[in-house]
């Protein structure tokens, strides 16, 4: 079978997916509104090529019922229909729909899972169409929280800016993040305008943002607000 699956870890999670009757898994870090791309986002599958590339290709992992259902509960949600298509136009939805069928990737248990460092992921099981009970969705969750606690340093990078902002960095870009403008940074930090731009501008430099709307929201993303 044609594998994303590598390591350990992978392996262990693979393991537990078959175990419990399904044929598929699938991790992912929870689309964020600067970071929707399926590719992007994806930390381990065993998804055929065929079905990874055509999924990546149609941009709809962000828009899916997959990250909408998950986005309303901290519950598994299980579902015998397709989760992971969403508002995809009827011809995409179609192809897409019958090539996930095509193989066996029908009937899914998704999990909204936090490691240690608060980040979060989508966990995916496919290919069984009868629902767990309660005592099996918690074996599951516990199994796949365990496996997350132990292997995410491992398996999943830790995404943050190359270079360390400094606190005055932080500070100014906490209080952009209030609404406060640059006349004002400066007058609570008792420095002058020129130089909370330019802590502003470092930054966003270090942060590889275009303005500081988006330096805020990476900031944000890598917990440093």
């Amino acid at each position: 079978m044609d594998a994303f699956v590598s390591g350990q870890w992978a392996g262990k999670l693979l393991e537990l997916a078959r175990e419990h009757g399904f044929r598929h898994c699938l991790l992912a870090s929870f689309p964020k509104g600067d970071r929707p791309e399926f590719a992007a986002n994806l930390v381990v599958t065993n998804w055929p090529q065929a079905v990874r590339e055509a999924y990546e290709a149609a941009e709809v992992f962000a828009g899916s019922l997959l990250v909408a259902r998950l986005k309303q509960t901290i519950m598994p949600v299980f579902s015998a229909e397709n989760l992971f298509v969403g508002q995809a136009p009827n011809e995409q939805r179609s192809k897409l729909l019958a090539l996930f069928d095509q193989h066996g990737l029908a009937g899914s248990l998704a999990f909204n899972l936090h490691d240690r460092h608060l980040a979060q992921y989508v966990l995916v099981f496919s290919g069984r169409l009868v629902p767990p009970d309660r005592a099996e969705l918690a074996k599951m969750q516990f199994a796949a929280m365990e496996m997350l606690d132990l292997g995410a340093d491992e398996l999943v990078p830790r995404y943050g800016p190359r270079e360390k902002l400094s606190a005055r960095e932080i500070e100014c870009l906490r209080w952009s993040a209030a609404g406060k403008s640059s006349d004002e940074i400066a007058i609570i930090l008792d420095i002058s305008t020129h130089t909370v731009v330019s802590y502003l501008k470092s930054a966003m430099r270090k942060l590889e943002a275009v303005n500081r709307m988006q330096a805020v929201a990476r900031a944000c993303r890598f917990r440093l607000l």
